[in-house]
């Protein structure tokens, strides 16, 4: 079996690797491995200083026993707190990491280590990326959300005003330590988010892996080992998309699926977490791009109504219909959407579907068909 597809498990840890040559890593999945966290990076970059990138929530669940941890095996490490949010993937907040780092006078050999969801893997990884032309990056996520997607594959950055994730850099970790133990930290809502980004692995292609979701969902949601195993094939998954097409010139692509729909209605509710966070973005996305898919004779309605059943018995949103408040009608959406993909010639880009785990890439979808599909969600 090729190394980065083998998941190798050690006690109740399962281990993927990520086959990318000279850059190869390993991602760990199990319950405590912030304890373990000092031990494994020492093994794998011995001598190294770190600094902690953190944000108040995370710091004030995680980050003493990370610490402990470092300090154990003789690891000396410096914290870096932001502020949680989105924010925080700012310039100000990237420029303060930086300095921060160089006045503790880390070396381009010590180690950057995110700890904590999306927004600090993003901010932690952009900062190793420039921080002497690259140093060596570890990410700790301790969301669902990131531990089956952002922590995996490199892509680091920050948002500007003109728009998300615009800024960045391609800059793989050394090692992904996910510590399952930690998501039962989350609030119930932001671990269903996460979710979305599991069921989406098995929509894209792999039929098998969305079947066993909707036999085990309440296991996975409930700990042990169904989650370790939903959390690992996520990251095999990825892992594997990844080394096909590191930097998204391809196939990478798919992983999107879902994320047009949902990221206008992100944008359309002005990111208003309390609306709407991405992982529901996402779920509503999905259930659109197999319904929509069916509308075009792509894929079977069944399909279209066996992926939204599954999403709402897990207790997330499938239409825009179940996001709270007024929303812009589809003139709005449209132009959010052309924005998210460019349009050429009258044409969008979009992840559409031919059946369960068989996703692929619609280079000629035309607007008036989506400008149409969105019509039918419009309030009265």
């Amino acid at each position: 079996m090729h190394e980065s597809r083998s998941m190798n498990r050690k006690a109740d840890t399962a281990t993927v690797s990520v086959g990318l040559g000279a850059r190869a890593y390993d991602i760990l999945i199990g319950p405590g491995l912030i304890v373990r966290a000092g031990a494994e990076i020492a093994a794998r970059l011995p001598g190294t200083r770190a600094a902690v990138i953190t944000d108040d929530n995370v710091a004030s669940a995680h980050l003493p026993v990370l610490q402990e941890s470092l300090g154990a095996v003789g690891i000396d490490s410096v914290t870096v707190q932001v502020r949680p949010g989105e924010r925080s993937k700012s310039f100000e907040t990237l420029q303060e990491a930086v300095d921060a780092i160089l006045a503790a006078r880390l070396e381009r050999r010590d180690t950057i280590i995110a700890l904590g969801g999306g927004v600090v893997g993003d901010l932690a990884g952009f900062v190793a990326s420039i921080v002497r032309r690259g140093m060596n990056f570890v990410q700790v996520p301790t969301s669902l959300l990131a531990q089956v997607d952002s922590s995996v594959g490199g892509k680091t950055g920050i948002n500007t005003a003109h728009g998300k994730n615009l800024v960045g850099a391609f800059h793989q970790p050394r090692l992904v330590l996910a510590d399952t133990a930690a998501l039962d930290t989350l609030p119930e809502r932001e671990f269903r988010a996460g979710y979305a980004e599991v069921v989406k692995y098995g929509l894209i292609n792999q039929p098998d892996f969305f079947a066993w979701l909707e036999q085990n969902w309440r296991e996975v949601f409930s700990g042990g080992s169904a989650r370790i195993e939903a959390i690992a094939r996520s990251c095999r998954a990825k892992a594997e998309t990844v080394e096909r097409d590191e930097r998204e010139t391809g196939e990478r692509a798919l992983l999107n699926l879902g994320h047009t729909f949902g990221h206008a209605l992100e944008a359309a509710t002005g990111y208003d977490g309390a609306r709407l966070v991405h992982g529901e973005g996402v779920a509503i996305g999905m259930a659109l791009a197999h319904r929509f898919s069916a509308r075009m004779n792509l894929a079977s309605p069944d399909d279209a109504a066996r992926v939204e059943s599954h999403l709402r018995a897990v207790g997330l949103p499938t239409s825009p219909k179940d996001i709270a408040g007024d929303l812009p009608g589809a003139d709005a959406l449209l132009s959010y959407i052309a924005q998210d993909k460019k349009v050429s010639r009258g044409a969008l880009t979009f992840i559409l579907t031919r059946g369960i785990g068989q996703a692929f890439i619609a280079k000629d979808v035309p607007a008036s068909e989506v400008h149409a599909f969105l019509k039918e969600f419009e309030r009265p």
